[in-house]
């Protein structure tokens, strides 16, 4: 927690204005009332301003105010978990939240919650399932999938955390 804290307060505010200081990016079923609560709770109590989607409206696509969020976060927190990649909603996040750190400089902390990032690398085990099902589905293009491979390759070459809990 103190190295996040670091983090926030040592980035740089004077080209962007941040309504966030950190975004979290979870698979709910995975997470939610499990790590992602414990977290969110904790940063709030340090008086970080997080944002978590648990308040907006799931569809298809994912949602632009959602994508604006992302852009006035200082910071993005994902939570990388065995079903991450089976929601587009998060792969669709990921691509966004790996966009701002290339063009906005977002900090982007891993967190590998039970999962090897090397999974997502290689985009085996569970990862490598859900892209099997999206290519054979045929429901997105090939060059939406190619983001979301290369995002999640991106990410899981950043610096982060690995937890398992017993």
């Amino acid at each position: 927690m103190a190295s996040i804290c670091n983090l926030i307060s040592s980035s740089s505010t004077s080209v962007l204005r941040w309504n966030y200081d950190v975004f979290l990016s979870f698979r709910a079923e995975d997470t939610r009332y499990k790590f992602t609560d414990h977290l969110y709770a904790a940063l709030r109590n340090r008086s970080i301003r997080t944002f978590r989607d648990d308040k907006l409206k799931r569809g298809e696509e994912i949602a632009p105010e959602l994508l604006k969020v992302i852009e006035e976060s200082r910071l993005s927190i994902v939570v990388f978990s065995e079903n991450y990649a089976s929601s587009r909603w998060c792969l669709d996040e990921l691509v966004k939240i790996m966009e701002c750190r290339q063009k906005i400089r977002q900090i982007v902390v891993p967190i590998f919650y039970h999962v090897d990032p090397s999974d997502l690398r290689k985009q085996k085990g569970s990862f490598g399932k859900a892209f099997a099902s999206y290519e054979r589905h045929g429901r997105d293009s090939k060059e939406k999938i190619q983001r979301w491979r290369a995002a999640l390759t991106e990410a899981s070459n950043l610096s982060g955390w690995r937890l398992f809990e017993g």
